[in-house]
């Protein structure tokens, strides 16, 4: 069932990185803003006349939690109408018009197989939420393996946070994997993400593979892992831009 549109308040902005920035919105007229991590919302910003051409989606980076407060967390896109509206226009107490939940990029119903969550960038985002609300709600799960792909170690969205959660969470990994970093901090990686999952499939345990990111990353890693031997139906994609 669509949602309708509905007005949220920015109550808080943060700075991630040199490009990207964490917002939190209220949506005032909800007592809480239920969804299922993974899901996304869209924005419509007045940057063009055409309805279609003024929405932007964005994946809840926070977990579910009973309140009427989500995250989002954006990347600046150079020359982008939408986020650079967002980041030029947008202060604390900024009213946005949005509609959601939206999105079937969603946990399985059972955690009984091993879990890979590949992204690059902002890709993150979906899968943040997915890993605080399995700690939080104390879901059973076999392995899970977040692998996150950026440049630079100061591109490493949640990163401090991910490596916390590793300690707290039995059998949850968490791999940073750094494309232009020469030497990397312990338990890190050099290079990109397809890499360090070829090398932990390749005991062929029992999967389900969610990608998010650019389109280039995804259509090379759903190539790579149906070569491993693994079914076109045990990949989910979510596919930025």
């Amino acid at each position: 069932m669509l949602q309708p549109w509905r007005t949220g308040t920015v109550i808080k902005m943060e700075d991630a990185s040199e490009t990207t920035r964490r917002f939190w919105i209220q949506i005032p007229e909800l007592d809480s803003f239920d969804f299922k991590p993974g899901q996304f919302v869209t924005l419509d910003l007045p940057i063009h006349e055409k309805t279609n051409k003024r929405w932007r989606s964005y994946s809840i980076a926070s977990a579910p939690d009973g309140t009427n407060i989500i995250e989002l967390v954006i990347v600046l896109l150079e020359g982008g109408l939408g986020t650079t509206y967002l980041f030029n226009e947008i202060k604390v107490g900024s009213s946005i018009t949005l509609r959601g939940p939206v999105g079937v990029f969603t946990l399985p119903e059972t955690l009984d197989k091993d879990l890979y969550l590949i992204c690059t960038g902002t890709g993150i985002a979906p899968f943040r939420s997915m890993v605080t609300y399995i700690h939080q709600q104390k879901i059973a799960h076999k392995n899970i393996h977040l692998i996150f792909g950026c440049r630079k170690m100061y591109d490493c969205l949640y990163g401090h946070e991910l490596k916390a959660l590793e300690n707290l969470e039995n059998n949850f990994y968490y791999h940073p994997v750094f494309s232009r970093e020469e030497t990397t901090p312990e338990g890190a990686h050099s290079g990109y993400v397809h890499a360090v999952y070829e090398k932990l499939i390749a005991g062929k345990n029992p999967s389900q593979f969610y990608l998010c990111g650019w389109k280039n990353m995804i259509d090379e890693a759903k190539q790579r892992i149906v070569a491993a031997g693994y079914d076109k139906k045990d990949i989910h994609l979510e596919i930025y831009g």
